[in-house]
Parts: structure tokens; C-alpha cells; sequence
């Protein structure tokens, strides 16, 4: 299998997962003109699955490093399957969450909420679990990015139309996607061996066979959580699976494409992890509001016409936030 062996690497890694995690939302973006969230949500886990399939038979099993994924998945010890699939169950869980309280509340208040706890609560979960890097600077880069997406929350709460809606409901449902949020990477992290991918310990998984266990695991809760979702929607009305296969086949293959790009970003992040830390990699990966919001600057135009004291509250947005992940990245260096 491929592994990774410099921290310049590592960290090159976490910075497209950075990107992908914060651009898969343009997929849905695409989507959402013709197509509820509940419905691209169904090809959004699809992809990921379809990726992690992909991923395990190319980078997963070429090469003579480490354990291929055939000889890997053979010998994994139950309580570690267990952790990956609890990882998936649990990020699948704050994900319709989180987009549920967007649809609701709207995404100045539901983003930097649901994933600022999540960046927080996450690298304190992951640095205590397995400690690695600098905590000073680590933790001082955490803080400048939690500024950050405070900084954005309070630019696009200026730029809100008058009447959205940013009922409790909105909130409570994104503190707890947050909250959630913060313990998937974990699980999934606990299932591998992250001081040794070249001879991981005997029962543990590598990076590659713990992402496809948590694909399975978002892709089997989704019959759950997206069902239920389905018949009681917190936004409109019930959709049926009719309404889903009857999509066009375009429609699909845009949900199936914003799997695989944050499927992507995520199978990186492991893979990095055994380089950079497990804290290292979810914290500059969970720089992704910051990605959405360049996406959202310069090619939705959703702050066309902002004020002035908005656009400035854009730019010191995103000073704190490369300074934040220069600090993260020092801390590894360390």
C-alpha cells in the first residue's frame, strides 16, 4: 500500500482535504435547483462508497509497504471493525444534521456553529487520544481559526436577506451536529495502528480498510437516518424513493461526485495521519468553512453589494485563517 513519508507530504495532504471538504457542497448547490437534499444525500453516500472501493484496490493494495487491503480486512480484530463503522454512523448522523439546520437556520448560523464546535471539541478529542505536535502552537492555531469562523459567521449574518429564518430549532440541531461531529474522526483514527503503517500491530487496520469499514458504515446508517429524514423532513414536505429513481441520470452522477471529492479529502486525512497526528490532520482539515466561504465570495457572489465594514470583516476572516493553519502546521514541525 502507498504510505506517506514526509511531513511536507502529510501536510500537502491535509490542505486537499481542507479543499475537498469544503468545496463538496458545490455539488450539491449544483444539484438543489431540481433536486431535495434528502435525495442527493442518497447518491452523496453512494460516492463515498464507491471511492473507498476504488481507493482500497488501487493505493490500498499497490506497492510492497504495509498490508494490502485483501490480506488487511482478513485479519482485523472485530472491536476495531466495530470503531470505523461507529465512525461512519456517527459522521452520517451530524452530517444530515447539519445540513438540516442549514435548511433551517441558514448557513451564517449553521456552518460556523456545527463545525466550529466540531474543530474544537475534535482536536482537543484527538490530541488527548493521541498526543502529537506542539500543543502551544496547535492550540493557538485552533484558537486564531475559531476567530475566523466567527469573523464569518458575523460577515454573513450582515449579508442575510431580511425574514431568514433562524428559529432555536436551527441552532440546537447544528450545536449537536457540532458536538457529534467532533467524534467521528476518532473512532475511525482508534481502529488504526497510527505509530507504525508500515508494520501496523496485528489486528489493527491500515489507513485504507478503516476508510472503506466507515464508508460502509455512513452508507448502512443512511437507510436509518436519511429514511426518517425522508418521511419526516425538519424543511417541507415528505419525498418518497420514487421521486429518487426517477432522477436523471445527470442528477445522480453530481451527488455521486460530491461523494468521492469528500471522499477524497477524508481517505487523505487518514492516510496523513500517521505522519502529522491525528490532531494535526482534523484540525487543518476542518479549515473547510473557510474554503466554502472562497467559494462562496468569488463564485456564488453571495456577498456581491456587502458594505464596507462587511468586506473587511471578509478580509481579517481570512488573514486569521492562514495564519491559524500556519500555526498548525508549526506545530508539527516541532
Amino acid at each position: 500500500m502507498y504510505i506517506v513519508n514526509s511531513y511536507t507530504l502529510a501536510v500537502i495532504f491535509c490542505f486537499i482535504t481542507m479543499i475537498c471538504w469544503g468545496s463538496w457542497g458545490n455539488t450539491q448547490k449544483l444539484a438543489s435547483k431540481n433536486w431535495r437534499y434528502e435525495l442527493f444525500y442518497w447518491d452523496y453516500t453512494i460516492g463515498i462508497l464507491l471511492f473507498a472501493l476504488l481507493l482500497v484496490f488501487t493505493l490500498g493494495s499497490l506497492g510492497s509497504s504495509g498490508r494490502s487491503f485483501l490480506e488487511d480486512i482478513q485479519q482485523i480484530e472485530p472491536q476495531y471493525i466495530v470503531s470505523a463503522l461507529i465512525g461512519g454512523v456517527i459522521f452520517n448522523a451530524s452530517n444530515i444534521l447539519l445540513s438540516a439546520s442549514t435548511s433551517i437556520a441558514g448557513m451564517a448560523v449553521a456552518f460556523p456553529l456545527g463545525v466550529g464546535l466540531a474543530l474544537v471539541l475534535g482536536v482537543f478529542i484527538n490530541y488527548f487520544s493521541t498526543p502529537k505536535g506542539d500543543p502551544f502552537w496547535l492550540f493557538t492555531g485552533v484558537v486564531l481559526i475559531v476567530v475566523a469562523i466567527i469573523c464569518n459567521s458575523i460577515a454573513a449574518g450582515k449579508n442575510q436577506k431580511e425574514g431568514t429564518n433562524s428559529s432555536k430549532k436551527g441552532i440546537v440541531l447544528a450545536a449537536i451536529a457540532g458536538i457529534l461531529m467532533s467524534f467521528f474522526y476518532r473512532f475511525v483514527a482508534a481502529a488504526m495502528d497510527l505509530n507504525n503503517f508500515e508494520s501496523p500491530t496485528a489486528g489493527m487496520a491500515t489507513p485504507y480498510t478503516a476508510f472503506f469499514i466507515f464508508a460502509i458504515g455512513i452508507f448502512l446508517s443512511n437507510f436509518i437516518f436519511n429514511t426518517l429524514v425522508m418521511k419526516r423532513p425538519f424543511v417541507g414536505t415528505s419525498v418518497s424513493y420514487k421521486e429518487y429513481f426517477s432522477g436523471k441520470m445527470s442528477t445522480h452522477m453530481v451527488g455521486i461526485l460530491g461523494g468521492c471529492i469528500w471522499g477524497l479529502g477524508t481517505a487523505l486525512s487518514y492516510i496523513a495521519a500517521g505522519k502529522a497526528g491525528a490532531a494535526i490532520s482534523y484540525a487543518l482539515g476542518q479549515g473547510a468553512p473557510m474554503v466554502a466561504a472562497l467559494w462562496g465570495v468569488l463564485i456564488w457572489q453571495e456577498f456581491r453589494g456587502s458594505t464596507r465594514s462587511t468586506n473587511r470583516l471578509l478580509g481579517v476572516m481570512f488573514v486569521l485563517f492562514i495564519l491559524g493553519l500556519s500555526f498548525i502546521i508549526l506545530s508539527g514541525g516541532n
